[in-house]
């Protein structure tokens, strides 16, 4: 059960990238302190977390009645999570928006729940599990939201160079990553 957790946590960390936003984060809520921060933060819990769960629950149905199988959806998840993390690499860009609400959009999803997280937790539960993709979703979220917390401080001691650069090591792993669920897809398919 633990290694079906790390096997499941390790994908969605890289899918969150908390490190890689945290840029966009410190952008969004620039001048925003207190207790503003901290609902901020709470609604981005709340958010990332509902939706990712409601996305896991949901989603074979949902190919149940479109007729997608899974390995479609390796195949499809792994082409948008490569193409999400070619964008990172080379532009890296956020969406953006300005809300009174922006614990929910854009901070919870799409910034930390986003379509790679989606399709990584849909894939990851078929491979190690509810229990341990449910578990390391919530996990990934809170030290999203950890580390937005101490966004100020944690820029302070890598610098944005440090930042950018841990972001791009991150986009680097979702490629490999999405070439690895495009590969296992095939296979499904093939197989």
């Amino acid at each position: 059960m633990f290694k079906n957790f790390v096997l499941a946590f390790i994908p969605v960390f890289v899918a969150v990238d908390a490190i890689g936003v945290l840029p966009m984060f410190i952008s969004l809520t620039s001048g925003v302190e207190g207790e503003d921060l901290k609902k901020i933060l709470f609604q981005s819990f709340v958010t990332g977390v509902t939706l990712a769960l409601g996305f896991i629950l949901i989603g074979k149905w949902l190919f149940s009645v479109l007729g997608i199988t899974v390995f479609d959806f390796m195949i499809a998840g792994g082409i948008i999570l490569f193409c999400i993390a070619l964008r990172d690499i080379f532009f890296q860009t956020k969406q953006t928006a300005a809300a009174s609400e922006m614990g929910t959009v854009p901070i919870g999803t799409p910034l930390i729940v986003g379509p790679g997280v989606l399709t990584t937790c849909l894939i990851i539960v078929d491979q190690y599990g509810i229990i341990p993709t449910i578990t390391s979703v919530v996990l990934n979220v809170s030290i999203a939201v950890v580390i937005f917390g101490f966004s100020g401080v944690i820029i302070k001691l890598i610098g944005k160079t440090g930042v950018s650069a841990m972001s791009r090591i991150m986009a680097l792993l979702l490629a490999a990553i999405a070439v690895m669920m495009i590969r296992k897809g095939l296979v499904g398919i093939i197989g």
